[in-house]
């Protein structure tokens, strides 16, 4: 429900004259994303229902002893489990589209280039799905076929750090705590993509699989690029979400100690399963020569979990001081969110903006205009009414999945009623819902020029 909403409303609410080869970066990775939540969650949903028949009724899927077979639920399981990885670093990939060139000051490099390359990500990303699998016995064709397939993904993730390492050659560098961060990201992010390579050589896997190197590999791409992406937005976008900007001192001691943590904690992991460490394994026998690398690997962690309570404590003193900042606090801002108030008022724009070319708000800048060009005159906004009915929903299916994971279980009388609860509760508040006339209510435009600043407007 989620990425058809992304979808439906990126397709049908765009700006005027926004064309999709002006969209931002951070919208098309979300738009990509959104496509492949579609496609790549029925198949868990279809392998967690035969799963759930299994364990609830006694049907026999999976089980090998009554029939079953239990690469099926491998494959159902990893068709989405691999999708999910780009699921993850796609927008993080937006993210940092967005960082570097505001503090290059110049456009993203290859515009046109990073789209093709995000949605050939997107297509690829279904078809490598079992290289989780090389050591199941699959067989040499399709092991050879998936490993071509991965090895293919890496050239265009490899145009975008091309993308990126041009977007800020030559460019007037600022090296903001959000920089800082999208420069790091690099380097660390294609650590991972090589090793990734070198997993996807299915001869080598046999050596490589479920040790800690491939814990090492993953680690390199998610923290490495989706942690960091989230580190680096935070900061960024902190100012345009509160209206506050995050101190950069405290920023900048947070990057430095999450940055080394993260490689004392994950570099050192590559060599302990080239030596055989094997993962999801808590506790090892003494003397096997891996006690070293473990314990760099805590104290990494330790610097890493010591960063995040420094951002921690940054956030607190800057929501205490309270210090306001303005539309575009960074001073570069290029897209269209850095042209409204901070925090944005609940209705975004007062009049939808006239679209006019990739980076909008940059190009009004270099005009030398302070407002955007409207694209329409100024009228009454129509708001929806506020709704605590998603919530009850989300409530009652929560309800419904605890049931449902305890019924079954010796002496258990409790799951089967409160997963029909659940159901209740979930289809009550669809019904409610469904029936339920929203009228909304208007803001009329002689109050949206009252308050010239968009604060504080009450309907």
């Amino acid at each position: 429900m989620g990425g058809i909403n992304f979808l439906v409303t990126i397709i049908n609410m765009r700006a005027p004259g926004m064309t999709y080869m002006r969209m931002p970066m951070f919208t098309w990775t979300t738009f990509v994303t959104s496509a492949l939540i579609l496609f790549a969650f029925p198949p868990l949903t279809v392998g967690l229902f035969l799963m759930t028949f299994d364990r609830m009724f006694g049907a026999q899927f999976f089980d090998v002893a009554g029939g079953g077979n239990t690469i099926i639920w491998e494959h159902l399981f990893w068709i989405f489990g691999h999708p999910e990885v780009y699921i993850l670093i796609l927008p993080a990939f937006g993210i940092f589209s967005e960082i570097i060139p505001v503090f290059s000051r110049k456009r993203l490099f290859g515009y046109s280039s990073m789209v093709f390359a995000t949605v050939l990500i997107g297509f690829l990303g279904f078809m490598v799905w079992a290289h989780h699998m090389f050591t199941v016995g699959l067989g040499n064709v399709a092991n050879a076929i998936f490993a071509i397939a991965t090895m293919t993904i890496a050239v265009p993730t490899g145009m975008k750090i091309f993308n990126w390492l041009f977007t800020m050659w030559g460019g007037n560098l600022k090296f903001t705590t959000p920089m800082l961060w999208s420069v790091a990201f690099i380097p660390s992010f294609l650590m991972g993509g090589v090793t990734g390579v070198m997993l996807a050589a299915a001869p080598a896997d046999y050596q490589y699989h479920d040790t800690y190197f491939v814990v090492a590999h993953f680690h390199y791409v998610i923290v490495g690029g989706v942690v960091f992406a989230i580190l680096a937005g935070t900061q960024f976008y902190w100012p345009k979400m509160f209206g506050t900007m995050l101190n950069e001192v405290l920023g900048k001691i947070t990057f430095w100690t999450f940055l080394i943590g993260f490689h004392l904690t994950f570099f050192i992991q590559h060599f302990l399963g080239l030596m055989g460490m094997p993962r999801r394994i808590w506790k090892f026998l003494p003397n096997q020569g891996l006690d070293t690398g473990n314990l760099i690997s805590s104290v990494g962690a330790a610097f890493m979990a010591f960063g995040v309570i420094v951002m921690l404590i940054n956030i607190i003193i800057t929501t205490v001081q309270n210090k306001r900042v303005g539309n575009d606090p960074w001073g570069d801002g290029r897209t269209l969110e850095w042209a409204i108030p901070s925090p944005p008022p609940f209705y975004n724009f007062k009049q939808l903006p006239l679209v006019r070319g990739v980076d909008t708000w940059w190009i009004e800048k270099m005009e030398g205009k302070k407002e955007l060009t409207p694209a329409e005159p100024l009228g009454d906004i129509h708001m929806p009414d506020a709704s605590i009915l998603p919530v009850v929903i989300s409530g009652g299916l929560f309800i419904a999945a605890f049931g449902a994971l305890y019924h079954g279980d010796k002496g258990n009388t409790w799951g089967l009623p409160v997963l029909i609860i659940g159901i209740g509760i979930a289809l009550l508040g669809m019904l409610i819902r469904s029936v339920k006339d929203y009228h909304g209510f208007h803001i009329h435009k002689e109050e949206l020029l009252e308050d010239d600043k968009d604060k504080g407007v009450k309907a």
